[in-house]
């Protein structure tokens, strides 16, 4: 429950940040709901890309890592996050570059908001640092140091609030607060942040250096893998994980390119932006909020299961289950009946 509460306390955390910030996106002059369906149109399309390459890696990496640091090879769990780090970096960078080179016909073709061209320009290179922090979240998932992920998000979510005030700001000042380069600015703190997320993970992994060659030096049970078990085993675990993320995303992003075309039909432009900046930036931020406890879950108890069945401890694994869901059901349900209430 330590693990899972550090994580929880850190998903609660970065919601409620990101709940304040957006009221003040929301409320802020010249930015508005324009603002935030310009802002979001852009983001999920960078969130789509973000899921392809990099949203089951943290959980696929701890699972396999955390097998092998159970039976005593923390030469194999090294060698395991050694090769991913390569493979999702070029994931990454390959993501980054379609965003950005694809940034104009997806704004004015797909999106059919110009507007939104400056802020995938502005998110392109967050796809690459996230898969980059990805993997080194779930290599210490693996190992159970939690604090490292919880701490990361917590600090990158942080940087992402107080870059987001001080550029739009900046910009607003600037440009009459101009709203297409206020959002773009807005996205461009996602990208800092993320940047300074990683660089701290980075940080993180070069002062465990000593404690992680230690372990090496001392493994048992070592079984040398080929790369391309290595990766197909990545692959078998995070494929699902990104599939059942994938249905998320791609209803953002169906309500994204679908619903501005439907509203102009029937509203001009700009009433039409502004009622998707009210789908976005209001009522999705504060129906994700519950969805925390169940991130908490996931990345506390993946490595924790995966363990016991690398022990051949299934009564663990199965109770660990059991008691997750009931929690969760615990959870859940309350805030299904709120937001029915809301609504």
């Amino acid at each position: 429950m330590q693990g899972i509460i550090a994580i929880m306390f850190s998903q609660v955390a970065i919601k409620l940040i990101g709940l304040l910030y957006k009221l003040y996106l929301t409320n802020k002059e010249g930015f508005g709901d324009e603002g935030n369906a310009i802002y979001s149109s852009g983001f999920q399309i960078y969130a789509l890309l973000l899921t392809l390459s990099s949203i089951g890696v943290p959980n696929a990496i701890s699972k396999l890592v955390s097998e092998r640091v159970a039976v005593g090879d923390s030469r194999g769990a090294h060698r395991i996050f050694k090769i991913c780090f390569v493979t999702f970096s070029l994931i990454g960078l390959g993501g980054t570059l379609i965003l950005f080179f694809g940034a104009k016909y997806t704004a004015n073709v797909l999106l059919q908001i110009p507007e939104a061209e400056l802020t995938l320009i502005a998110l392109a290179p967050s796809i690459f640092f996230v898969s980059v922090s990805s993997v080194i979240r779930g290599y210490f998932n693996g190992r159970e140091q939690l604090k490292a992920s919880a701490n990361s998000q917590t600090m990158e979510q942080l940087f992402k609030a107080f870059i987001t005030i001080i550029l739009v700001e900046t910009i607003g000042i600037g440009t009459g607060n101009n709203t297409a380069i206020m959002a773009a600015g807005a996205n461009l703190a996602t990208t800092l942040a993320t940047f300074l997320g990683t660089a701290y993970l980075y940080g993180y992994y070069k002062s465990k250096r000593k404690e992680v060659w230690t372990d090496i030096n001392l493994s048992v049970n070592y079984r040398p893998q080929r790369i391309k078990t290595i990766i197909k085993s990545i692959l078998v675990v995070s494929i699902p994980i990104t599939l059942s993320a994938l249905l998320g995303a791609l209803s953002k992003n169906i309500d994204a390119v679908t619903v501005v075309r439907g509203l102009k039909t029937f509203l001009t432009e700009g009433e039409a932006k502004l009622q998707y900046g009210i789908l976005s930036g209001k009522i999705d931020t504060l129906v994700v909020l519950p969805l925390s406890f169940n991130v908490a879950f996931s990345i506390a108890l993946v490595p924790k299961i995966s363990a016991a069945i690398a022990k051949k401890d299934f009564n663990t694994a199965r109770r660990r289950i059991k008691n997750t869901l009931l929690l969760t059901a615990i959870i859940g349900i309350p805030c299904t009946a709120r937001n029915v209430c809301i609504c």
